[in-house]
């Protein structure tokens, strides 16, 4: 199977409502992690970097494992060989971007990552128009970090672009997931395998400041807003939307980042900002719209039995075969 290959099986055609339903949980998302990028950010002086990714994503996990419960029993060796691999994508994708925003300017570095998710819509796309409504979100998101290109250095570039790789990664794994396992089973027992990656890393580099109860109580917060509640909405978004579309529809972020430093944080837009954002809005609004044209019948997709953790029996043809930030 090839992490491509999904498409026939993971999104039959589906109906205006669900894709409608699709867009309006990926927009939240992004909403949430823009809110949890503030709060993280105060966090960095008293944990680090690394102990931030920690918190963040050992908090995340606990408070999944404890208020949704996954079963644990009925899955095959494919089946937690999914869940290992995401578990690495999450840990891996967030690890990497902190890693690079230590290095080179936050707007340089989410313009470096969203390559990965272009891409995979690229590489997805099954009609030239797709190609290009990518190729215009670059255009955007290139213009909306054009400003920290003048700073870059090696190692940094280097960190953006493997984060990018497991975003991409994270995408192809997180809708795997939500086709394997039933509600959130999947993105609980994931997010237990990257805090079991990073924690221990936190301890080493944080030490005592990680249980400090100001950095506990935010992080808390971060975790809810950076990880569980954005991870969780696009867990079921992605059993909506196609990946080619969800991955065009993550040039979002710069967007919506640069749209909340002006609303919240009082940051001005020039005018090519401004136009940058209206071109991947435009370029988001094509996608979603092609995937509508290219899907005119879906049904909201169904949940996965509980007793056997499977999906239920489908007549759409087998399948040939799911990353930032702050």
């Amino acid at each position: 199977m090839t992490a491509l290959e999904i498409a026939p099986r993971d999104v039959p055609a589906t109906s205006s409502r669900v894709l409608l339903g699709g867009i309006g949980l990926v927009l939240c998302s992004q909403l949430s992690l823009q809110f949890g990028a503030a709060v993280a950010v105060s966090l960095f002086p008293r944990a680090g970097t690394m102990g931030v990714v920690s918190a963040r994503l050992g908090i995340a996990a606990l408070l999944m494992l404890v208020l949704f419960r996954p079963r644990l029993r009925g899955y095959g060796r494919r089946d937690w060989g999914t869940i290992v691999a995401f578990g690495i994508a999450l840990a891996g994708m967030n690890f990497l971007f902190y890693q690079a925003i230590s290095r080179i300017p936050m707007g340089a570095a989410v313009t470096i990552e969203v390559l990965g998710p272009l891409l995979l819509s690229v590489l997805a796309a099954r009609r030239l128009v797709s190609c290009l409504w990518a190729a215009l979100a670059f255009v955007g998101v290139a213009l909306l970090g054009r400003a920290g290109f003048d700073s870059l250095n090696v190692p940094g570039v280097a960190f953006a672009l493997a984060a990018g790789v497991l975003w991409a990664s994270y995408i192809v794994l997180s809708q795997r997931t939500g086709h394997r396992f039933p509600k959130t089973d999947g993105l609980a027992l994931a997010m237990a395998v990257s805090a079991v990656i990073t924690v221990p890393l936190g301890v080493v580099s944080a030490g005592s400041a990680l249980f400090h109860p100001a950095v506990l109580g935010l992080g808390t917060l971060v975790a809810l807003l950076s990880s569980a509640l954005p991870y969780t909405l696009e867990l079921r978004a992605l059993r909506r939307l196609p990946a080619g579309t969800f991955a065009v529809m993550m040039s979002l972020s710069p967007a919506f980042a640069a749209a909340g430093g002006f609303l919240v944080l009082g940051q001005r837009l020039n005018l090519l900002e401004a136009v940058a954002i209206v071109l991947v809005v435009i370029a988001t609004a094509g996608a979603v719209r092609s995937a509508g044209r290219a899907a005119p019948a879906l049904e909201p997709p169904a949940e996965r039995s509980t007793a056997t953790g499977c999906a239920p029996p489908s007549s759409s043809p087998p399948p040939r075969s799911d990353p930032g930030q702050v």
